[in-house]
């Protein structure tokens, strides 16, 4: 299913207040993005308990119950988990995995807030969630008829909402200051074939893992957790942000002009994340119309473009990568054609290689 408009967790959060106390609500996303903990942390705002259900293992009957003969008449009992008599929350997680049978099952929890004869407490409310077809998970078609009978919402990824809640909740500081510089690697979308690849969810388990290890993990574990957890590219960027654990402030000191790129052929991915994260700062800091930029904006882009200039003379491929388009993101247009002007060498090459 693809989104037309995507809430934040933040955003999600107001919507579930107002929408699932008076209808189902399906809340779609990719995998390891906090749908789970989300709908967890409504339900406790809520004062309801949260019973999970996970689709992708259930069979009709663990939903519906087996059928037992009373006084001569067949009745289905469903599980004590579901057959409860205060209200709850009942979220039923990879809803969309489930098969047909199963989510025929569901039709009248969902809709009637009902199983067999056993109806939902007044004040119970019902969420599903699930992953999409892009995201390369198990997912199967859901028919018409159960997607008719639920809200539809997509839950996006913010990169400072998500760091608002590291900060307060002990994530490793080398993770925090990492993604503080690079933000837009907190999520990329799921691989087609079988590797790791970064999300909120893998960034936290990564977090666990360093703390495990107590305050300094070797660079051969902190390379193999990277790995372990995240994008390859993005792993790599890690690694060598972890070499730099004794000078966490180097690309500003570079900024400042108290420090250099670093040049030896051993710390050439050491000069690749910071091409990076000088990339990013440019993103982050120059605005998109020329008009609106200020006595310092100016100095700043004095001082970017001679920083270009020596990272074109150590690695010109640097240099390209730090001014190239890259996920459909690229640097403003009027600093492009100033780094056109000044440094035609630079563009040069990079035309000659596209």
């Amino acid at each position: 299913m693809q989104a037309t408009h995507a809430l934040s967790p933040s955003q999600l959060s107001e919507f579930l207040l107002n929408v699932a106390i008076t209808r189902p609500v399906f809340i779609w996303g990719p995998p390891g993005v906090g749908k789970s903990a989300l709908v967890e942390k409504f339900a406790h705002s809520v004062g309801l308990e949260c019973v999970s259900l996970l689709g992708s293992q259930l069979a009709p009957e663990d939903l519906m119950g087996v059928p037992q003969i009373t006084d001569g008449v067949t009745r289905f009992c469903p599980p004590a988990m579901i057959a409860r008599k205060e209200p709850y929350c009942i979220f039923l997680d990879e809803l969309n995995a489930c098969s047909q049978d199963v989510q025929k099952a569901f039709y009248s929890l969902i809709h009637d807030r009902r199983v067999g004869e056993y109806t939902l407490p007044k004040g119970s409310i019902v969420i599903g969630a699930g992953n999409r077809a892009q995201d390369s998970a198990i997912v199967k078609p859901m028919s018409s008829a159960l997607m008719n009978r639920m809200v539809h919402v997509h839950l996006k990824v913010s990169a400072s909402e998500w760091m608002d809640w590291a900060s307060a909740s002990a994530i490793h500081p080398m993770v925090i200051e990492y993604l503080q510089q690079r933000p837009d690697h907190l999520w990329s979308a799921p691989p087609k074939h079988e590797e790791p690849f970064s999300t909120p969810r893998a960034w936290h388990m990564l977090s666990d893992a360093l703390q495990a290890f107590g305050d300094a993990p070797s660079p051969s574990m902190v390379e193999a957790l990277a790995y372990g957890c995240l994008t390859p590219q993005h792993a790599a960027q890690f690694k060598a942000f972890g070499k730099l654990a004794a000078d966490r402030h180097r690309l500003e000191a570079i900024f400042k002009g108290d420090s250099r790129w670093p040049h030896a052929p051993e710390d050439r991915d050491v000069l690749y994340f910071l091409a990076q994260a000088f990339r990013a700062r440019l993103l982050k800091t120059l605005p998109q119309d020329k008009s609106a930029s200020t006595g310092d904006l100016q100095a700043l882009v004095h001082r970017s473009k001679a920083m270009l200039k020596d990272l074109a003379q150590i690695s010109l491929e640097m240099a390209q990568i730090a001014v190239a388009e890259e996920a459909g993101q690229t640097l403003p247009a009027w600093y492009m054609i100033e780094v056109v002007r000044d440094l035609p060498r630079l563009v040069e090459r990079q035309a000659k290689a596209a």
